[in-house]
């Protein structure tokens, strides 16, 4: 680790969702998703958590809740610029070096993984990282809508570098596939240069993000775990996740 403090866990949210509108506030087991999401955030205990909202209603939930909010511009292009408003508004003097960005709509998040993509950040002291899972189902392979990770890893290791991203199935031949998680974590000077860049050719052309970090260079890590936790982004989605955390 370099001579900061370790990472801050930011989490961006926006009422603003196409398939399901002000999904940050919808109730799961008693709490809006954007608390639930932040109390696994909290369980993870890697360093601070704060949420960057776009609009005011969130922010007031998350603090209602105890959490620490911080009110961003409504127009950022990604979650990845909310993110760093929101890092530079908690972090001025830069205490901390890193930063994990967690989605809003994985309220039955097992902590693990937030733990998982810092240390494979640390590992080998990667630009970024990210996480994958095993594709087991072989109709996903053909899902572009399953982003999926060509990933390089060593024998029996967990943590390998990140080759690529595609909708597609890739690599070819035989062996394992790999789906990724969209989590990431980042070293604060990279996030600051990623935002930095206009969005790359390919980027545009997959519309994956993360495709802008490799084709400038950047060297993005990988850690694969065991399950891809369930996201909320359809009523569908949103009702399966009640059902399941109201069991508990």
């Amino acid at each position: 680790m370099s001579n900061g403090k370790g990472p801050v866990v930011v989490i961006p949210a926006r009422m603003a969702s196409t398939r399901l509108p002000g999904k940050p506030l919808a109730e799961i087991a008693g709490e809006p998703m954007i608390v639930q999401v932040l109390k696994r955030a909290l369980e993870a205990d890697i360093g601070p958590v704060i949420v960057a909202c776009a609009e005011r209603e969130i922010a007031d939930a998350v603090k209602k809740a105890g959490g620490e909010a911080i009110l961003t511009r409504p127009d950022h292009p990604s979650g990845s610029d909310r993110v760093y408003e929101a890092l530079e508004t908690f972090d001025p003097d830069q205490k901390y070096d890193s930063v994990v960005n967690l989605q809003g709509d994985l309220p039955a998040l097992d902590p693990a993984a937030v733990i998982a993509s810092y240390d494979a950040l640390q590992k080998n002291q990667a630009d970024i990282a990210t996480l994958v899972a095993e594709i087991e189902d072989p109709e996903e392979l053909d899902d572009e809508n399953a982003v999926k990770a060509v990933v390089s890893f060593k024998e029996g290791e967990k943590i390998g570098r990140a080759i690529w991203f595609s909708r597609l199935k890739a690599p070819w031949g035989e062996g394992p596939h790999y789906h990724h998680i969209g989590i990431y974590a980042y070293q604060r000077v990279a996030l600051k240069a990623f935002i930095g860049m206009p969005p790359s050719p390919l980027e545009k052309r997959e519309k994956l993000e993360q495709l802008r970090a490799l084709e400038a260079g950047m060297r993005i890590d990988a850690a694969c775990v065991d399950t891809v936790p369930l996201g909320v982004d359809t009523p569908q989605d949103l009702e399966r996740i009640r059902s399941l955390m109201e069991k508990k």
